[in-house]
């Protein structure tokens, strides 16, 4: 059961802005209201040629500090939220398994996933057990080099999978770096891996072509979902705007307990046209793309209403819980739900879903368009939602 809030925000002292390698740090916390936070990315914003950023936020005081809590912020999407909100009670991932992509190391990991598991009642998740398993690139035990940006990103992921499919077994791939090339090295080890169904990215760059990484990508049978981004409509970012993966946005979404109150737009949510790639939707859905159209689905991303509760590190030793958000929050919640659906995977399926089995996000705007589907929601298809989000597993 969820315990109550004992720590929130912070007053005294402290540090601090994240640099490239430095993460985000903490201050000591004392109560105080969520109006007082506001979402900060963890990762660069603006990646080299040939890059790619991670796209988590996280909630931070007015010192750009997360603040110390020994238990979860009371306005964060726990796991019984995500599951009712999606209609995923009575669904199991039968001991499927989902990976995570991303770059870099994260030394407590497993550590922390054993808190934030326990916390909530879910079933133990480690090495030792089978359920989870750590490894580099190239399938071993070489782990590069700790980012506590990148690591904040691991922990937002696997909680993410862990409150969306709590049997599902996980497997994080630690790329190198964040280029395309080790990242793509770590999700052609994911898909080689026996046991994994679906691969969550939450990362991207700018647009770029499947002639140049598709290769990475390109794993028929294997649901592979990406970030569309935070920073609204812009245009595409790749690897969401590569026509092999399930290209996923972002809503705000609104729960009263475990009952789903509301869901729109989340104003940040990336959406926008490849200006390389095949189309994935078919022309009757009018995306307005002359090439591929981003996004397909959707889920919570908003850090501030919708944020998930999280347990990540604020350095290499220290962790804490906290609030996160951002498409990297929506990306391993829609792998997680294609491992619910148990099969028969592609980033086609959710345009033949049946009727009924998305929520239909029909309010909000991410910027200013035209024509305006790519950027304000709409009846049926629309850049920053998509299709919609799950309502239940059946159109995955």
């Amino acid at each position: 059961m969820k315990k109550s809030l004992i720590a929130s925000i912070a007053g005294a002292g402290a540090l601090v802005l994240a640099s490239l390698t430095g993460g985000i740090q903490t201050a000591d916390a004392s109560p105080s209201a969520h109006a007082n936070l506001h979402a900060q990315r963890v990762c660069a914003a603006n990646p080299q040629a040939g890059h790619a950023t991670c796209f988590a936020k996280v909630l931070v005081n007015s010192k750009g500090a997360i603040p110390n809590a020994t238990a979860p912020l009371g306005t964060a999407l726990s796991p019984s939220q995500v599951r009712s909100a999606y209609n995923l009670n009575g669904t199991s991932g039968a001991g499927r398994t989902v990976a995570i992509v991303d770059a870099y190391g994260y030394t407590n990991l497993e550590r922390d996933l054993t808190t934030y598991r326990s916390y909530y009642g879910l079933p133990s998740c480690t090495t030792a057990n089978g359920c989870l398993r750590i490894m580099d690139q190239n399938g071993g035990t070489s782990y590069p080099r700790v980012d506590v940006g990148w690591s904040q990103e691991q922990a937002l992921d696997v909680d993410a999978v862990s409150a969306t499919c709590p049997d599902c077994k996980i497997l994080v791939v630690q790329a190198k770096s964040a280029s395309f090339a080790d990242l793509g090295a770590a999700v052609n080890r994911a898909a080689s891996t026996p046991g994994v169904v679906a691969i969550s990215n939450s990362y991207g760059g700018s647009d770029a072509s499947d002639g140049t990484y598709g290769t990475y990508y390109n794993h028929p049978g294997k649901a592979v979902t990406a970030s569309t981004g935070d920073n609204g409509y812009k245009g595409g970012s790749y690897p969401a705007s590569s026509s092999y993966v399930t290209a996923v946005g972002g809503t705000t979404l609104q729960m009263s307990g475990t009952t789903r109150v509301s869901e729109t737009v989340w104003s940040g949510a990336g959406s926008g046209c490849s200006s390389y790639n095949a189309p994935v939707a078919p022309p009757s859905f009018d995306t307005g793309c002359a090439k591929r159209a981003m996004a397909d689905v959707s889920a919570a991303a908003d850090p501030n209403t919708g944020g998930l509760s999280v347990y990540a590190p604020t350095s290499r030793n220290a962790s804490t819980w906290s609030q996160y958000g951002g498409t990297s929050e929506s990306a391993p919640i829609i792998a997680s739900v294609y491992a619910l659906a148990g099969g028969g995977y592609s980033n086609a399926t959710p345009y033949t879903a049946p009727a009924g089995s998305l929520n239909d996000i029909t309010s909000g705007s991410n910027g200013t368009c035209s024509p305006t589907q790519w950027c304000n929601a709409r009846t049926g298809w629309d850049g920053p939602t998509g299709l919609g989000t799950p309502n239940g597993t059946g159109a995955f």
